[in-house]
């Protein structure tokens, strides 16, 4: 199958590659940075280097793909976060159309069944509405999780703090995904069949916030490791101190307080089942391995 995706040196969209190249596809990988091309052609896939808000570049990459594969690559500069995802998927929604391209794979989040109150998810929502109107294009968003991945950034604050924390609860239950796990199902879905607009779950685990952090502590030698509730005010200054913007920040606060509701991962619970296969307990390996190579 020839078969184009962005991201491909992502998290997500490294796995992904190795995945259909070893199974025999045809690839081209998208990728803003010139820099990335040898690296993507090492790995055997074709480089098309040029910009996802560049609707002719993307349309040249779409045209001639069996399926393709999008997700709205992270960019921390923007003044309205949520509107460069939403602009982002109209992007691609104009390139899809006009490339000739008749199924694609989406990379969307978990809660993007909401509109509003999920912070830069709602960003998302608008990606998969707009793509939805595509006739005749069958869609298939995939909804993951929280990337298993963002407890990296913790290790720095249980170093200088003996903590970890967020402005929602130790009991509030969350569901968690591997990059990995995703890439799996990213490329089932690829290579697959689907007909229609639909969306489908990407779950590794699901656990207390407090088990979680048990699991983690424990492998780096802090069993007893807290989690402390912040407060809104708190957040929102760490993240600045960290480069993010006051609008970013505000985001991720907001998502914060649908984490903490359940609102989040309302949808995913009427259809429960985890799908992925790695467990947070298998990922702890990794975090100890990160957190014990930043001493």
């Amino acid at each position: 199958m020839k078969i184009t995706i962005t991201g491909a040196l992502g998290n997500v969209g490294r796995p992904l590659t190795d995945i259909l190249l070893k199974n025999g596809n045809e690839i081209t990988a998208i990728s803003n940075d010139i820099s990335k091309a040898k690296e993507i052609e090492a790995l055997g896939a074709k480089a098309a280097i040029g910009s996802v808000s560049d609707v002719n570049f993307l349309i040249k990459a779409f045209q001639g793909a069996d399926v393709i594969f999008t997700m709205v690559p992270p960019n921390w500069t923007v003044s309205d976060y949520v509107q460069y995802i939403a602009d982002t998927g109209a992007i691609y929604h104009d390139a899809i159309k006009k490339s000739g391209v008749k199924r694609v794979v989406n990379l969307s989040s978990m809660g993007a069944h909401l509109s509003t109150g999920n912070g830069p998810i709602a960003g998302l929502h608008k990606v998969e509405q707009t793509l939805n109107t595509l006739d005749g294009i069958a869609i298939k968003h995939l909804r993951p999780g929280l990337f298993y991945i963002n407890f990296f950034f913790d290790i720095a604050v249980i170093r200088s703090m003996g903590v970890m924390g967020n402005n929602y609860g130790p009991e509030t239950t969350i569901a968690m995904a591997h990059p990995k796990d995703i890439a799996a199902i990213a490329a089932q879905e690829l290579q697959g069949s689907f007909e229609g607009k639909g969306n489908r779950y990407v779950v590794s685990d699901e656990l207390k916030v407090i088990d979680a952090v048990k699991l983690l502590g424990t492998a780096v030698g802090k069993p007893e490791l807290p989690w402390v509730e912040l407060s809104d005010e708190q957040l929102k200054a760490g993240m600045i101190a960290g480069g993010m913007s006051e609008a970013i920040a505000n985001l991720y606060v907001e998502m914060g307080h649908c984490i903490d509701s359940g609102a989040l991962f309302e949808d995913f619970h009427k259809q429960p089942h985890l799908t992925g296969k790695i467990r947070l307990k298998d990922f702890a390996t990794d975090f100890a391995a990160v957190y014990n190579a930043q001493q």
